[in-house]
């Protein structure tokens, strides 16, 4: 299977437009983004709503499991996680989630690397009580969730300022924006809330806002992620139950 598999292409998706579809478990819901590899145990990327009293059997994450809770409370056995909540479920992580209430998530499957070590915990961050910090761009806050600000492998939630432009953004290793509110726009268009854009290794724009927004940024994975032409059975186990 095969949804936005070529690494090395810009893609650019307004999630706003697109239908839900129906998941193997009864009332969840998703808008699938990228997908590489098997179609219930691949590589994807996806958003993920969860209708009150739904949820999943337990399962296997093998490949681990990145989450932003963009509305409601996701429940899993390790907690309750409001709107805000950013998880990352390390490789081999297994459990049952639902929703006492309703949901909707960012997830990203089978794209993290190996822990340092067995039974490496979950990540568990409440954005929401996170300041915002000065990035060292005018115009731009930042709260960093993962990787290191002066590396170029990070996620981050970013924060722009009305007005607020970038003259040459450069990506050497890639990057993905999810538009979270707000409008963000380029020399390749205009990108409302709920905007997904995957830049590839190399990619060089000119990003700029007049009204403000509100941004997950994760840049530096896209050389990482596997294309199409390279997913290989070690990664596509049947026991990953795909969200």
């Amino acid at each position: 299977m095969d949804l936005n598999g070529d690494m090395a292409r810009r893609v650019t998706v307004d999630t706003a437009a697109l239908p839900w579809s129906a998941s193997p478990s009864p009332g969840v819901w998703r808008k699938r983004l990228h997908l590489v590899g098997d179609t219930e145990s691949g590589q994807v990327t996806s958003l993920v709503r969860f209708d009150p009293g739904a949820g999943f059997p337990t399962h296997d994450h093998p490949g681990g499991e990145e989450i932003l809770v963009l509305e409601g409370v996701f429940n899993d056995q390790q907690g309750d996680w409001p709107a805000g909540s950013y998880l990352v479920n390390p490789e081999g992580f297994r459990h049952a989630p639902w929703s006492r209430d309703g949901c909707t998530l960012f997830v990203k499957l089978q794209q993290e690397a190996p822990a340092d070590e067995e039974d490496a915990p979950t990540i568990a961050i409440d954005t929401q009580a996170l300041a915002w910090t000065p990035s060292g761009v005018t115009g731009i806050e930042r709260k960093l969730l993962a990787g290191a600000p002066e590396n170029q492998a990070s996620t981050r939630l970013e924060l722009w300022a009305p007005a607020t432009r970038i003259e040459s953004w450069r990506h050497p290793r890639g990057a993905e924006i999810l538009v979270l509110e707000g409008s963000f726009e380029d020399d390749q268009g205009v990108y409302a809330e709920g905007s997904w854009l995957r830049l590839p290794t190399g990619a060089v724009h000119a990003p700029r806002t007049a009204t403000g927004c509100r941004l997950l940024v994760k840049q530096g994975a896209v050389a990482d992620l596997r294309p199409t032409t390279d997913w290989a059975t070690d990664r596509g186990h049947p026991e990953a139950l795909d969200r």
